[in-house]
């Protein structure tokens, strides 16, 4: 099994080109399955869970095509099975958004119930309950959701607690429902909006796009056009961080600095200067004190969690005491305990991290337990003393493309080893 090696301590300098955004690309990819002619995407970023998605519609019976510049071309107006089965799904948690493209568009579905990272319980009710608002016939059995509709009908849907991929499932089958959807209390993550444009520029209605109030008038059919996913807001907020642990100035390109407000705010806060150019930001720590910063995760606009795990590192680090408060998912610690190892001082209590920072870290051998867990124990290694392994990496492979390459041209010493 593939791990990490890095040996710090690092500089980093220069320029780091920001991939197409995953959370955007799946439900994209997953709402192709509504047009009824050919879709083509371009800034799709080669990783795991793309990868996944893409055998997933493949084996419902859309043609996938990659053309000369990696842009992929999807035709999903004849489906040869309406099932997204176990052994394809059980590693990823987005495999939900099959339902509701399939519920609204060919009246069935049988969609095996998720997998993925275990940062926490993220429950498909909301999912099945707004479904069923809309006239779906659903049960659950041996594993599988299998629902059914005639025609789904507009209906009102209030989501308590805020859901992306809720939000994301019930406005991809609402777009083809009869009648008008509203979708109250919905998600107002980048993500989100992407989704939300690109089914309107398939032909969709959807008002309210960037609120918590989604309307939708439901239309008979969507047509595939050409679309360029948004850029990865979390994959550039990480590289922004690794500068500011290893005191260093890095520009990350193709970026949209609108969807990082609150994280940006955060690393003046922590001493930073922050610079934006059209789609650039760069982080310049040289010479900088590293200050710490109190967190709080919540839903967008305010500081999301899958930058919560790169601010702890930055906190351990940092003069002085912290807290770091984690409300969306309950078992979002597990890195610290792999941080400790590497003499980082921090206590969990609850849902909060109470950090006190610390002058260094030692290299160790560390294990990642989730995506954004793997990214942090990379930036604890590029400051750390010594040699850093970190195994398990197939978590950071699901979310972060060609990162060794990336780190290893802007100076981190960094490989993959078996």
């Amino acid at each position: 099994m593939d791990k990490l090696v890095i040996d710090g301590p690092c500089q980093l300098a220069g320029k780091v080109r920001v991939s197409g955004a995953k959370n955007a690309a799946l439900p994209i990819l997953m709402a192709c399955l509504l047009a009824e002619s050919k879709v083509t995407l371009s800034n799709i970023p080669h990783l795991k869970d793309i990868t996944t998605t893409i055998q997933l519609l493949a084996s419902m019976g859309v043609d996938v095509l990659f053309d000369e510049k990696l842009n992929i071309e999807l035709d999903a107006s004849v489906l040869t099975s309406k099932e997204a089965p176990y052994d394809l799904v059980k590693t990823m948690r987005a495999s939900i958004l099959v339902l509701g493209p399939l519920l609204a568009r060919y009246g069935e579905a049988k969609v095996s119930l998720p997998g993925g990272c275990a940062i926490g319980s993220r429950p498909v009710n909301i999912h099945i309950e707004g479904l069923e608002k809309m006239g779906a016939n659903i049960r659950v059995e041996q594993g599988y959701i299998v629902a059914k509709a005639s025609r789904l009908k507009g209906a009102d849907i209030s989501m308590e607690p805020v859901t992306v991929t809720g939000t994301e499932n019930l406005l991809m089958a609402a777009v083809l429902a009869e009648g008008i959807t509203t979708l109250r209390n919905a998600a107002k993550e980048p993500e989100v909006t992407d989704l939300a444009e690109f089914l309107n520029k398939m032909g969709a209605k959807i008002s309210g796009i960037g609120t918590d109030t989604l309307v939708v008038k439901g239309v008979k059919s969507l047509q595939g056009i050409k679309y360029d996913v948004i850029p990865d807001r979390i994959e550039a907020g990480t590289y922004l961080a690794a500068a500011a642990v290893t005191g260093s100035k890095v520009t990350v390109t193709h970026a949209n600095a609108e969807h990082l407000t609150s994280v940006l705010e955060k690393f003046e806060e922590a001493g930073a200067k922050i610079t934006v150019d059209s789609d650039k930001i760069t982080l310049d720590m040289i010479g900088r004190t590293l200050k710490p910063v109190n967190i709080r995760t919540d839903p967008y606009p305010l500081f999301p969690t899958d930058m919560q795990a790169q601010f702890v590192v930055m906190n351990a680090l940092a003069s002085g005491s912290s807290t770091v408060e984690e409300t969306i998912f309950e078992n979002r610690f597990m890195h610290v305990s792999e941080l400790v190892r590497m003499g980082a001082n921090i206590q969990v209590e609850g849902n909060t991290a109470i950090i006190e920072g610390v002058a260094g870290l030692i290299g160790a051998p560390v294990m990642a337990t989730d995506l954004r867990a793997s990214a942090c124990l990379i930036l604890a290694a590029l400051i750390a003393e010594g040699e850093t392994v970190i195994s398990r990496i197939y978590h950071i492979d699901r979310g972060y493309e060609l990162i060794e390459e990336k780190f290893h041209k802007i100076g981190a010493h960094i490989y993959r080893a078996n």
